[in-house]
């Protein structure tokens, strides 16, 4: 089927400005727009043809190889003829919605047509707790969650109607999604602007709803979502799943779901940023003999030599045994606190061995006190 004439489809003559392009363009789309022309293929088939003229005439160099070779001159020379037939009218408006100002219709009806052809309202959010583990925080983790949700309706797969036939035109906003109230006052005229509250802002109503959803497009259900966990993550940090959520009415878009993070207490280990602590008891004897002892990690148990001479209080290191870091290749490390065990109870043959040793010269922290660290010492390195 051969094309019509561009200037012929805009009803223009060929020495047409570009203002005048725009405004006869403007005068097809409002003339043969679809809401205006409901259930009518033909008028969307013009409003269609005229955006494709207007798509090369309003560039001056296809409207230059137009005006010289016609409808072959755009199939070649780098040139690709435009076909809007097949393309959504509301893709069109995104393409073109300039030159009417934001407004086809003079009050609006182009939103009005948007949010009309938006099926449905949104579905809501949900908040889940999610509590996990320290070990499970270092080397993240990936948990599946069984939630009970709004899903979409199988039976009118989320439409709300028993049949595609049983929508019709709104008659409360006759399509356009919107319920206005004019308000005169001294100072001049107000118009207020709400979703249609018939068809909530829909612009079609429903004659015959769906049996399974009552006409929701949804219905109550239990669905099985899968959250990855970064390692690292703390208190108060969240991961959105966007679409996971409650499903929308009437074909709305699904809400998301949000995963807040909850660390549990741990057994052991105590956490700064990515690194770990650990307090580690030790005997009087071990701290002074030295020896080796096993401590937990996050990955099971590790052996930790012990000094002889270990004071009390001292920290050891243990190079990348904490947490990997968020968005990072790095790890913390485990820090441990060496606390030494003083009995509060002995035997009378356990308190005779202390005694021995109390006199004795190494066990004097007189003797041993290294005077250097001392207090009027250490006021005197700060001023020399």
């Amino acid at each position: 089927m051969s094309k019509r004439d561009y200037y012929e489809v805009l009803g223009i003559d060929r020495d047409a400005g570009t203002e005048q392009i725009k405004k006869a363009y403007r005068k097809m789309a409002m003339k043969y727009h679809p809401d205006r022309n409901p259930d009518d293929p033909e008028a969307e088939k013009k409003f269609k043809e005229a955006a494709e003229a207007f798509d090369v005439l309003k560039d001056p160099n296809k409207k230059a190889r137009y005006d010289r070779y016609g409808h072959a001159g755009m199939r070649s020379g780098g040139f690709n003829e435009p076909d809007f037939q097949n393309v959504d009218f509301e893709d069109i408006f995104s393409r073109f919605g300039d030159i009417f100002g934001g407004d086809i219709f003079g009050g609006g009806q182009r939103g009005r047509s948007r949010s009309r052809r938006s099926a449905g309202i949104p579905g809501d959010d949900m908040k889940i707790r999610l509590k996990l583990t320290l070990e499970e925080i270092a080397e993240g983790t990936e948990k599946k969650i069984k939630i009970k949700k709004f899903v979409k309706c199988k039976e009118c797969r989320g439409t709300g109607a028993a049949t595609e036939s049983d929508f019709m035109t709104c008659s409360t906003c006759s399509g356009t999604g919107e319920y206005r109230q004019v308000s005169r006052t001294m100072f001049g005229s107000f118009v207020n602007v709400q979703p249609c509250p018939t068809c909530n802002g829909e612009g079609r109503t429903i004659r015959n709803k769906c049996k399974a959803c009552n006409g929701d497009g949804r219905v109550k259900g239990e669905e099985t979502i899968t959250v990855k966990i970064p390692s690292g993550v703390t208190n108060g940090n969240y991961i959105t799943l966007r679409g996971q959520g409650n499903a929308g009415f009437r074909g709305g878009e699904s809400g998301s779901v949000i995963i807040l993070i909850e660390e549990q207490e741990h057994e052991y280990f105590e956490r700064e940023g990515d690194h770990i602590f650990y307090d580690l008891q030790v005997s009087i004897p071990d701290a002074i003999l030295g020896t080796e002892v096993e401590v937990p990690t996050l990955k099971g148990k590790a052996k930790l030599k012990i000094e002889s001479g270990t004071q009390p209080g001292k920290m050891l290191r243990m190079k990348e045994k904490g947490i990997q870091g968020l968005n990072s290749f790095s790890r913390g490390d485990q820090y441990v606190r060496v606390n030494v065990f003083v009995p509060q109870k002995l035997t009378d043959e356990e308190r005779e061995a202390i005694s021995v040793l109390k006199n004795a010269e190494n066990f004097d922290p007189v003797k041993h006190a290294d005077a250097s660290n001392g207090f009027f010492s250490r006021i005197k390195n700060i001023f020399s």
